[in-house]
């Protein structure tokens, strides 16, 4: 034992009372201190009010920024109870607000269910704002009380008569706390009440920043359906209608919505308890076991699918599809502390068996939606084993070997993966520059002849068949589709870099496109980035004395530089700066700037939509989009 050791005793353990431990380490109860947890105290006091929505006691929420940087949330719920809880002595307000894991969540007489990201609520919202003031009309009254910083600075008290009943809460975040910004994001909360009026159809959302004027309204009384349809509202629909599934089961209400597309990307999202969950669960493989099941069968008894032919497989099945599975019940498990994953083993029984009885059902009932669905999926069928004959014919030519390297590739000499990067290069002038320029113990740099396909538009067999994205695939060593495998990756980093023009930000947009639809794990796992070189340089004589990354950079190093016998340059092309000035400015890691791309677990919908949008086959939401957002655009030649 170590003689710091030696002296460890009770002395040495410190009890954190009330509120202290979530402002001590508030990355445990709300995920973290940046932009994310900010919102997320919104998200926790919402959810309370939800849950007044999903008990039959609410049906509206108003939610409004205010522009001293606080934001209310009101519902016209029972209201939080005023009378002193029998066992804090306190008021159950204040117990609510001030004593973590008290609530009526907790209670399975007060709510049948609930969400809750953490089942923390109110009291961690209170803990991490600088003040938060609590307004409940109850019994014909209305009561008021106000907190700061988790403690109570005022009692509980009267302040006047009441009609209606609810609960007002008002907060302001800490800056003591949330360091990296206070400011609430519209857009973030936009999307977030969105889906959350698509999950519960009852209720109305009201959004209202006082900063902007922006005000809006969500509810959709065709709650899941409805969500499908906005999901798919840039697609082609194989039927016209979605096909919608409710039914309540052994303490389960068990909703889902289906519709498939012409496109080739599959898209299922899942909820518990209107907890998004991102991993799936029980309630994903009991619908995936039934589509499959149901759709085998009806093809078998049709005829569709011939004794001699295979039974179609779960990703046949699931080419092309949008679904939404919304499961409501009332002792949901998770699995990690996100909550990603619910694991109710009861749960993928309950709903094999409603999706299976309704859509075998349906199928019979709808001949000509039927025919379409298992018509997309012989498609599907058919093309997964071409796709499979095309692979093996592939590896016979060393097209898709990893041993074999394709010849453009100026590989590099370490085999480190926390070493490694490979830049992707627009045209053999920049790659040329790059080859030489490059430390080539540890940077790869493969050229990318002109733009890559739209494979937002194509199939596996067409992506495969297109050579410069067999060269990426070669010289990533993880293969692709069914042969994915991240454990093969040659880089740390895969490294796009584009000219700053729109056609480089197109190549860029075609090689995301690529890699969001087909290789979402290297995105996942933080593996793809953008490399940011500079848009001017400032020369004096025959020498680059200072680099410029964007224009608000360039009017500030003017007023900062007498600029008299200095000429700015302005960068169109990578090729236009030799070796030297590549590696200074877009390649030596001192120096760089790159952005990583990442996947916002909850905008899941939202980036498919971007995608769909700017690559699929609808012109005019990608022209809304470009109109709206033009004035956003800086740098880009027209």
């Amino acid at each position: 034992m170590s003689e710091n050791n030696r002296h460890y005793g009770a002395d040495n353990i410190e009890v954190l009372e009330g509120l202290a431990p979530v402002r001590l380490r508030p990355h445990m109860y709300i995920g973290s201190t940046g932009t994310k947890g900010l919102h997320h105290l919104v998200y926790e006091v919402l959810d309370n009010s939800i849950d007044e929505v999903l008990a039959g006691a609410a049906t509206e929420v108003s939610v409004t920024i205010h522009t001293d940087g606080s934001i209310s949330v009101e519902d016209d719920g029972s209201g939080i109870p005023v009378e002193t809880h029998k066992t804090t002595g306190l008021s159950t307000v204040e117990t609510v607000l001030t004593i973590l894991h008290a609530g009526g969540k907790f209670n399975q007489g007060a709510y049948k269910v609930s969400g809750g990201l953490h089942g923390v609520g109110v009291s961690v919202v209170n803990a991490l704002s600088e003040w938060l003031e609590v307004t409940v009309s109850r019994n014909n009254k209305k009561y008021k009380q106000r907190f700061e910083r988790g403690i109570r600075a005022t009692e509980l008290e009267e302040v006047g008569k009441s009609k209606k009943t609810g609960t007002l809460i008002r907060f302001k975040p800490d800056p003591e706390i949330f360091k990296e910004t206070v400011e609430f994001d519209y857009e973030i909360l936009f999307r977030r009440f969105k889906e959350t009026a698509f999950l519960t159809k009852e209720v109305k959302i009201l959004l209202e920043d006082e900063r902007s004027g922006k005000k809006e309204v969500f509810h959709y009384e065709g709650g899941i359906k409805s969500f499908v349809e906005d999901i798919n509202k840039n697609k082609d629909p194989l039927h016209r209608d979605v096909i919608y599934i409710e039914q309540d089961r052994e303490g389960h209400n068990v909703q889902v919505a289906i519709q498939y597309t012409e496109g080739y990307s599959e898209q299922v999202i899942s909820f518990g308890n209107n907890i998004n969950t991102i991993e799936g669960g029980t309630h994903v493989s009991g619908f995936r076991g039934a589509l499959t099941r149901t759709l085998n069968d009806y093809a078998r008894e049709y005829n569709m699918l011939k004794e001699k032919d295979d039974n179609f497989l779960g990703e046949d099945t699931r080419l092309g599809l949008t679904a939404v599975i919304s499961i409501k019940l009332p002792n949901p498990q998770y699995e990690g502390q996100t909550k990603g994953k619910l694991v109710n083993s009861e749960t993928r029984g309950i709903v094999e068996n409603v999706v299976n009885e309704f859509l075998k059902e349906y199928l019979v009932e709808n001949p000509k939606q039927a025919k379409a669905i298992v018509g997309k999926v012989i498609k599907s069928k058919e093309e997964r084993e071409a796709i499979r004959k095309l692979k093996t014919a592939q590896r016979k030519t060393s097209m898709l070997e990893k041993t074999t390297l394709p010849g453009k590739l100026a590989d590099c000499q370490s085999d480190d993966i926390n070493l490694t990067e490979i830049f992707l290069v627009e045209g053999d002038s920049a790659g040329g520059s790059a080859k030489m320029g490059r430390d080539n113990s540890h940077q790869a740099i493969l050229p990318l002849k002109g733009k890559i396909m739209n494979v937002e538009k194509a199939n596996l067999i067409r992506v495969l068949e297109y050579e410069e994205i067999l060269s990426m695939i070669s010289a990533f060593g993880t293969g692709i589709g069914d042969d994915f495998d991240i454990s093969k990756l040659r880089y740390g980093k895969i490294i796009i870099m584009t000219d700053a023009d729109v056609d480089g930000a197109h190549i860029m947009t075609l090689l995301l496109t690529f890699f969001y639809r087909y290789m979402p794990e290297l995105i996942e796992k933080g593996h793809i980035y953008v490399a940011k070189p500079p848009l001017y340089g400032l020369v004096r004589g025959s020498k680059v004395i200072r680099y410029c990354y964007d224009e608000s950079e360039l009017e500030q190093v003017s007023k900062e530089l007498d600029m008299k016998n200095i000429k700015i340059s302005r960068y169109k092309g990578l090729g236009e700066m030799n070796a030297e000035q590549l590696w200074e400015t877009t390649m030596n890691p001192d120096n760089r700037i790159l952005n990583r791309v990442v996947i916002d677990e909850d905008d899941e919908v939202a980036i498919d939509e971007t995608f769909t949008m700017l690559m699929g086959d609808k012109v005019e939401p990608r022209r809304e989009f470009i109109e709206e957002n033009a004035r956003y655009v800086q740098n880009l030649d027209a």
